[in-house]
C-alpha cells in the first residue's frame, strides 16, 4: 500500500489577530466536553478579557504537552523562567 502523503492545509491569519494580544493573568474553567480558557488583561482597579479559547480535552492535553515541550526548549536555550506572582486582588466577572 502506498503510504499517504501529508495534506497541506493553508492557514490564514485575519487583519485583526495580526497583533495578538496580551493577557497577564488566565481563568481556566471545563466541562465535561470542553476546557474554556479566558485571557485578561488586570491592572487594577480593572481588568478586560482580551480572548477566550474553548478546547476538546483531547485538544488540551496535546496543547499542555507542547507548551511543556516550549518552556523545556526555552529555558534550555535562554535559562531559567521564573514563575509570575499570583495577584492579591480579588478578581470577578462584570457584565456591562
Amino acid at each position: 500500500m502506498a503510504q499517504q502523503e501529508p495534506q497541506k492545509i493553508e492557514v490564514k491569519l485575519p487583519d485583526n489577530l495580526i497583533g495578538g494580544v496580551y493577557s497577564n493573568n488566565a481563568v481556566i474553567t471545563h466541562t465535561k466536553e470542553e476546557f474554556i480558557m479566558t485571557f485578561l488583561m488586570v491592572s487594577p482597579p480593572t481588568g478586560i478579557v482580551t480572548s477566550r479559547v474553548i478546547m476538546s480535552p483531547g485538544h488540551m492535553k496535546r496543547f499542555i504537552r507542547a507548551l511543556q515541550e516550549n518552556v523545556k526548549r526555552y529555558e534550555g536555550n535562554i535559562g531559567k523562567i521564573e514563575e509570575a506572582s499570583v495577584p492579591k486582588a480579588k478578581m470577578g466577572f462584570k457584565t456591562t
